[in-house]
């Protein structure tokens, strides 16, 4: 069993920046690759970022590439997400969610991820 805990979300205007953390418990957090998912009112639920269980390989979507920078630091079970140059479109409730299956094409399906937090509010007003 594994537990995910995300924090750090808030209200920040735009261009400014967030860090957002996730804390993993349970089962060995240093097998799985970890994902960040959002979800906006009225839509979908999306991929965001992926990191490998090493760390040595990051994916982004387009809409956040140059933007975001996803980080994980082992010894601690944490994985962070910063978030730079905010955008209106970029509120949303923001998920972390870890994938046994390790590091993969599926990395960018919800459906891949076993665990999944509670989510934290990002809200990023213009």
């Amino acid at each position: 069993q594994v537990q995910v805990v995300e924090s750090g979300g808030g209200l920040v205007q735009t261009g400014g920046s967030l860090r957002l953390s996730c804390a993993a418990s349970g089962r060995t957090f240093s097998f799985y690759t970890m994902g960040w998912f959002r979800q906006a009112p009225g839509k979908e639920r999306e991929f965001v970022a992926a990191i490998s269980w090493g760390g040595g390989s990051t994916d982004y979507a387009d809409s956040v590439k140059g933007r975001f920078t996803i980080s994980k630091r082992n010894a601690k079970n944490t994985m962070y997400l910063q978030m730079n140059s905010l955008k209106a479109e970029d509120t949303a409730v923001y998920y972390c969610a870890t994938d046994a299956g390790g590091w993969g094409p599926q990395r960018r399906n919800l459906g891949a991820y076993d665990y999944w937090g509670q989510g934290t509010q990002v809200t990023v007003s213009s």
